[in-house]
């Protein structure tokens, strides 16, 4: 058995092997999909930017297609989610297509294939700091154990949970086994719902987390 030293690696050999080779046999893919957005939705940037928390908690940018319009009501609002999915969005999400652009980002190291979900800032407080630093201890993935669980993620602290999973136990095998997972929900079995994927963050949870921590 590998040490964890050797281990990791052994995992960013991978990661980075495969980026390179999965960046070029992809990237047919992704400039036909991205010519797809613009015809369909010229008025942004077909590459969506956002920070993200990263790798010992440093932010880095996050690079995604975008799968959605950025239309707005009478006030500038952006409109629901749902009225803003249009159907050529919603292939581009059913075949994870707009997660590839994220290639950029293992490459440059700042994500694996698999890891915690790289969330927003804000979304990390759902966590006590000691969770926090124990969750952005590994890399950020662009698949994961809660990524393969969503439909039992009814919650952004139950995402947490599942993170936390994941690092505690991590291991190679480990690791094959969501690759494994994942690639059967690309291929369409098993797949969680739209509704189901990254529930909103509620404010409750926050305050919920703040008192456990005064408790402490």
């Amino acid at each position: 058995m590998l040490n964890p030293k050797t281990a990791r690696r052994v995992k960013r050999a991978f990661d980075l092997g495969t980026a390179l080779v999965g960046g070029v046999a992809a990237a047919p893919v992704l400039l036909g999909a991205m010519a797809v957005v613009h015809l369909k939705s010229p008025e942004d940037p077909v590459i969506f930017r956002q920070t993200r928390t990263g790798f010992h908690g440093a932010l880095f940018t996050i690079y995604k297609l975008r799968s959605m319009t950025n239309e707005r009501d009478a006030n500038g609002e952006l409109l629901p989610d749902g009225m803003r999915l249009k159907p050529w969005g919603e292939v581009i999400r059913r075949l994870s297509i707009d997660e590839l652009p994220q290639i950029l980002n293992i490459v440059r190291g700042e994500m694996s294939w698999v890891g915690p979900r790289p969330l927003l800032p804000e979304e990390m407080n759902v966590m006590t700091p000691q969770e926090q630093a124990e969750r952005q201890s590994v890399l950020p993935g662009v698949t994961g154990w809660e990524a393969v669980n969503e439909a039992l993620s009814d919650s952004r602290r139950r995402m947490a949970e599942f993170d936390l999973e994941y690092v505690r136990n991590w291991s190679l095998g480990f690791d094959l086994k969501i690759l494994l997972r994942t690639a059967a929900i690309l291929a369409g079995v098993g797949r969680a719902p739209d509704e189901l994927r990254a529930p909103e963050l509620k404010e409750e949870e926050l305050r919920s987390q703040e008192k456990e921590e005064e408790i402490v």
